[in-house]
């Protein structure tokens, strides 16, 4: 017996979908795979897709943990430079599906997991919304201060406009995500060179010995994680290209996007720390010098978290409709949106560090192993192939069955390596907080199911 995918064809998953640029009607279509004929667009614009989404204060206050643990300005640095070239690679090697298939990542993923991807979709779908409130919370607060108005009220307009950009869809997000690119470089440019002109940016590493090492392996499961956490979104980006697009262009401006973005934005935090620490839009506003210049980076603030925002938006609407709930994607957009203002009124409630470290960390370290069991089934798969339709591929259910359990025992291996106020995992705390759970995830994965996976193979060829 074998599952097939052919769900994704659903009439609910399917709609109104833009022509090509410039398109800005209401994107109604879902997973459904996207044909030949509903193609447009040129790799070049995955550029300002990924960069403009990386460019908030999430990135900024990421690379301000650097200094908190105790690296010092170049440890830190070059532990989140390591960290982020890795994640980076990951995403852009998984947007060059898009166009392969047509198709989203997680409805991809269906032909790895069968009818039980509705599990790493579940995953996938928390972590929209955890996402949305991580970029939501600096942009609330940001906007509190340049309205004077309470951080609740301040959310909930952020929230708003992202809700409308979000349920328009896919055209109006790459859109966006251009003009806000050019915005956003300038302003965190001007951002720099106030902080350089007026602050002692090079901190010494208040660490030593074992305790060094560890932050620094900790430091680079943060940027990690920050960057991998993408991952199962990035073919929602690239499945309207033509499937005849350079697979090299798609992942050399997938991953320039995201890789210079994260470093631009986490080395201004590791730089600006000792200004910013958790008072991040006050940070902000007192080295812009206040007056209207600080007033317009709070502002260009709000708009970053706006940008990013709405990438959670629209891939948690095809994270739901993958799982299988039948409603059509602008709704399901919204619904990922409303349920995020909870979730950063606790953000902002306490120790914002902690929490935020917690929520980045607990909401990625699934990622790895669901990368592994994708990308062995992508292999074994495509072989050679320039295209594949999701919705036409078989998945035997013992295969299914082989993918889920890998997925979550390799989740489970790597417990013991976690390092976070909620899981104290015993390895972690003996190597003082070195933290290699993403690497164990992935690693158990890709043996335990790429085994699986060439010994079914040579069975099946007896």
């Amino acid at each position: 017996m074998a599952f097939r995918v052919s769900a994704l064809n659903a009439a609910t998953f399917s709609g109104h979908r833009p022509t090509g640029s410039g398109d800005l009607t209401v994107e109604t279509h879902g997973i459904a795979p996207l044909t030949a004929d509903q193609r447009y667009g040129h790799p070049a614009r995955l550029f300002t897709v990924w960069f403009a989404p990386q460019v908030n204060m999430t990135g900024v206050f990421t690379g301000t943990l650097a200094i908190a643990l105790g690296l010092g300005f170049w440890l830190g640095l070059l532990a989140m430079l390591i960290g982020t070239v890795l994640g980076s690679a990951v995403v852009a090697y998984l947007s060059t599906w898009g166009p392969r298939t047509g198709a989203g990542q997680l409805p991809n993923a269906r032909m790895a997991f069968g009818d039980l991807v509705v599990v790493p979709g579940i995953l996938q779908w928390g972590s929209s919304i955890a996402w949305d409130a991580l970029v939501g919370l600096f942009g609330g607060e940001a906007l509190a201060a340049l309205l004077g108005i309470p951080f609740w009220s301040a959310v909930l307009i952020v929230l708003a406009v992202q809700g409308v950009v979000g349920f328009f869809g896919y055209e109006l997000i790459h859109r966006l995500q251009a003009v806000l690119t050019v915005i956003l470089f300038i302003t965190f440019a001007v951002f720099t060179v106030k902080l350089v002109s007026g602050h002692d940016i090079v901190v010494a590493p208040s660490a030593a010995g074992a305790d060094l090492a560890g932050a620094f392996v900790f430091e680079v499961t943060i940027a990690l994680s920050l960057a991998i956490s993408w991952a199962s979104y990035a073919a929602d980006f690239s499945r309207y290209l033509p499937s005849d697009s350079s697979r090299w262009q798609v992942f050399g401006c997938s991953f320039a996007g995201i890789a210079s973005a994260y470093s631009f934005v986490q080395g201004i935090g590791i730089a600006a720390a000792a200004v910013i620490g958790e008072h991040t839009a006050d940070g902000v506003h007192a080295v812009m010098g206040g007056g209207l210049l600080g007033g317009s980076a709070l502002l260009v603030i709000a708009l970053a978290a706006i940008g990013s925002g709405v990438m959670n938006d629209y891939s948690g609407s095809l994270a739901l409709q993958t799982i299988g709930v039948r409603v059509r994607r602008p709704v399901s957009a919204v619904i990922v949106t409303v349920l995020a203002f909870g979730l950063i009124l606790w953000l902002h409630a306490a120790d914002t560090a902690t929490r935020f470290t917690d929520v980045l960390l607990l909401v990625s370290y699934w990622i790895p192993a669901f990368v592994a069991v994708v990308v062995i089934d992508w292999m074994l798969r495509v072989r050679g192939r320039p295209s594949i339709d999701p919705s036409a591929e078989p998945t035997a259910r013992r295969d299914a069955l082989a993918a889920l359990f890998t997925f979550v025992l390799a989740y489970v291996v790597a417990v013991p390596f976690m390092n976070t106020t909620l899981i104290q995992g015993a390895v972690a705390t003996a190597w003082h907080g070195a933290d290699i759970a993403n690497f164990v995830n992935f690693i158990v994965a890709l043996v335990l199911y790429g085994s699986y996976r060439l010994l079914a193979v040579k069975i099946r060829r007896r």
